[in-house]
C-alpha cells in the first residue's frame, strides 16, 4: 500500500479552534521525532538544549527515529495508533505524501496563526520555502535542514596524482582528473552519496532540463517521468563507462561513500553540502569543497542545484499548549543565531537571508572557503520550472526504483538508454497509483 494511502487513511476529522489564544499557555512537553545521526545528531540535541534552557514554559524531547524513509513510517504508524509526536522530521521527497494528508498534520501557516504567535514567512529563503508552501504562498512545513550536492575534493589525493591545478568544472575535466588518479594507482578515483538525488534530480535541475512533466509534479498530480531524456541518459551512460574502467565506484543508495571519502580511499567525493560536518570532524587530509560539475552546452548548465533534506511538520491531533510550545520552537529554530551557527556547524543552507547576512559578516565564509558554494549554487539564478524542485507523489519508492535501474547500469548489465527507461515505466506506475488514491 503506498506510503500516501496508509496515511490518509487513517486521518480523522479534526475541529481545531482557529482563533488566536488570548490566555498565556500552560507548560507543555512535546516530542519531536527526527532522522539525523552522528554529529548532525549531536548539533540537533544541542539546538533543543538551547531552546529548553532559554525558557521555563515548554520542554522538547527529540528522538531519533531512525534514516528518513524510517522516521517517516515511524510517524505514520504513531498516527494510525494516535500516538503521533507533535513534530515530524520529513525529508523532501515525502512532502508531497505530507501535503495530501491533510487529516494529518496542521500546517505552519495555520498552527502561527491560531497560536498568535508574530511569524513572517519572508524572511525565509524562497529558493528553500518554496519547496514547503503552497502555490499561494502559504508554508505547511517549516524547512529545517536543507542542503545541495556539492564536490568534496581530496586535495592531497590530487597533488599525489599530479592533478592539483587540473580544472574539475565540468564533467570532461572530472573525467580527465579520475583518469589521472586511476594511473596513479588510486583504487577509488570518485564514489558518491545520494544517486539519484545528485545525479539524476540535481543534474536534471542544473541542466534545466525536466526531471518530470507539470513542473516536476507542482502543477499537478499527473506529471509522469522524463529520465529518458537526453542529459540523463548521457550523464548515466558517463557513470556507467566510468564504472566499468574503475574510475567511479560505488558505494551505495544512501551515504555509504561518506565513510570512504572521509576516510581518504576515494578522492572525490558528490554529497550533499551538510557532509561538512562529518567531512571536517573526521578527514585527515586537506579537502575543498567544489561547486557540482556540469556539461558545457548542455541544456542551461549550470542553472540552480534543488534541495534536499527535510523539513518539520506539526501533525494534528495535539492539544493547545502543545501546539503554543510547537510554535515557539519553531520561532527559535528560525532565529539568525540559531541558523548561522546551524549553517556554519553543518554545511546546511541558512533558511533565512539574516542567518546568511551574518555568517557573511562573521568573516566565516573568508576562513572556511567553499562554505559558500552551496547557497551561491542555489540562488545564483532564478529557479526555472525546471529547476524549482521537485515535487511527485510516491517519491521515495520512485528513488528506490532509480537505484534499482542504476545499479543495473553500474554493473554492466543495462545499458543507460534500457535502465532510464525502465525507470520511466516503473516509476509512472507509481505516479497513477499515487495520483488515484489522491483524488
Amino acid at each position: 500500500m503506498p506510503i500516501r494511502r496508509s496515511l490518509a487513511a487513517t486521518a480523522v476529522a479534526l475541529t481545531l479552534g482557529s482563533a488566536a489564544f488570548t490566555t498565556p499557555a500552560a507548560a507543555a512537553e512535546i516530542q519531536f521525532w527526527h532522522a539525523m545521526s552522528g554529529r548532525l545528531n549531536e548539533l540537533l540535541d544541542e539546538q533543543v538544549a538551547k531552546f529548553n534552557d532559554s525558557q521555563d514554559e515548554h520542554t522538547v524531547v527529540a528522538t531519533n527515529k531512525g534514516n528518513y524513509s524510517e522516521a517517516l513510517n515511524a510517524g505514520i504508524a504513531a498516527f494510525r495508533a494516535d500516538e503521533q509526536p507533535t513534530l515530524l522530521q520529513v525529508f523532501e521527497v515525502g512532502t508531497a505524501t505530507m501535503m495530501n494528508a491533510k487529516g494529518a498534520i496542521k500546517p505552519v501557516h495555520e498552527l502561527m496563526k491560531e497560536t498568535g504567535k508574530d511569524f513572517d514567512p519572508s524572511i525565509y529563503l524562497a529558493a528553500v520555502a518554496g519547496y514547503y508552501t503552497t502555490t499561494g504562498g502559504q508554508m505547511l512545513s517549516l524547512p529545517y535542514n536543507s542542503s545541495t550536492p556539492v564536490l568534496y575534493v581530496n586535495e592531497d589525493a590530487l597533488a599525489a596524482a599530479d592533478a592539483a591545478d587540473m580544472p574539475l568544472t565540468t564533467w570532461d575535466e572530472v573525467g580527465a582528473v579520475l583518469a589521472k588518479l586511476k594511473d596513479a594507482g588510486n583504487d577509488c578515483p570518485m564514489t558518491t552519496a545520494w544517486q539519484s538525488w545528485i545525479h539524476l534530480e540535481n543534474l536534471s535541475a542544473y541542466h534545466d532540463v525536466p526531471f518530470a512533466s507539470e513542473d516536476n509534479g507542482f502543477a499537478g498530480a499527473t506529471a509522469e517521468l522524463g529520465l529518458a531524456g537526453e542529459a540523463q541518459t548521457t550523464h548515466v551512460a558517463t557513470l556507467g563507462e566510468w564504472a566499468q574502467d574503475g574510475r567511479f565506484v560505488y558505494s551505495g543508495r544512501r551515504n555509504e561513500g561518506g565513510a570512504r571519502f572521509n576516510s581518504g580511499e576515494c578522492a572525490l567525493f558528490t554529497e550533499s553540502s551538510a557532509g561538512y560536518a562529518n567531512t571536517k570532524a573526521s578527514a585527515e587530509f586537506d579537502f575543498s569543497i567544489r561547486p557540482l560539475p556540469y556539461y558545457e552546452g548542455v541544456g542551461g548548465a549550470p542553472q540552480n542545484t534543488i534541495i534536499g533534506g527535510a523539513s518539520l511538520w506539526v501533525m494534528a491531533g495535539k492539544d493547545d499548549d502543545e501546539y503554543a510550545a510547537a510554535a515557539d520552537f519553531l520561532n527559535f529554530l528560525s532565529t539568525a543565531d540559531i541558523q548561522a551557527q546551524w549553517h556554519q556547524d553543518t554545511g546546511y543552507l541558512p533558511i533565512t537571508m539574516a542567518a546568511y547576512e551574518q555568517t557573511q559578516a562573521s568573516g566565516f565564509y573568508e576562513e572556511n572557503p567553499g562554505t559558500d558554494i552551496a547557497i551561491v549554487q542555489m540562488t545564483g539564478k532564478a529557479p526555472t520550472a525546471n529547476s524549482k524542485g521537485i515535487r511527485l507523489g510516491n517519491f521515495d519508492q520512485i528513488r528506490g526504483v532509480i537505484d534499482e535501474e542504476l545499479e543495473a547500469v553500474w554493473a554492466g548489465d543495462k545499458t543507460a538508454e534500457e535502465a532510464m527507461a525502465s525507470a520511466d515505466e516503473r516509476g509512472n506506475e507509481l505516479l497513477r497509483r499515487f495520483e488515484r488514491t489522491s483524488r
